[in-house]
């Protein structure tokens, strides 16, 4: 059974889901930072899912960029995976602008994460459901 790291838990909202992953929006005001959890049981590298699940991470990760692309008019779109804290398999994409907080450096720990009001989320969660209309649903969380 799926379950989600406590610290991804901690440090996100959850968004919805694609067939394959969990969309989660981090929880920095900063950067609009969006984070795809594969919803498979103990993986933590790409290599570990299956082919037919490694593509579909692929087409959620680059659909989700070029919505995020144009729905937040980003400058870069930065997309990794790293896992050196979190070692549950995820997917980072975040919409950079030449006026953030970081730029150009990478967003990690610079600035402190200044987390969402409620109006903000909801903002997001409305911008994001006129784009996200086919193969997502929407969860409250």
């Amino acid at each position: 059974m799926f379950a989600l790291d406590s610290r991804l838990q901690q440090d996100t909202l959850t968004i919805g889901d694609f067939p394959l992953c969990r969309l989660l929006l981090s929880n920095d005001a900063n950067y609009p930072w969006f984070i795809l959890v594969p919803r498979r049981d103990d993986i933590s590298e790409l290599f570990q899912l299956d082919v037919a699940d490694q593509q579909q991470l692929w087409q959620e990760t680059t659909a989700l960029a070029e919505l995020l692309k144009d729905l937040f008019d980003a400058d870069k779109l930065n997309v990794a995976t790293l896992g050196n804290v979190v070692s549950q398999l995820h997917m980072h994409v975040i919409v950079r602008k030449r006026d953030d907080a970081a730029w150009p450096a990478p967003v990690w720990g610079k600035p402190p994460a200044k987390p969402y009001s409620a109006e903000q989320v909801a903002a997001i969660r409305e911008r994001l459901r006129l784009v996200l209309t086919e193969h997502f649903t929407f969860l409250e969380g």
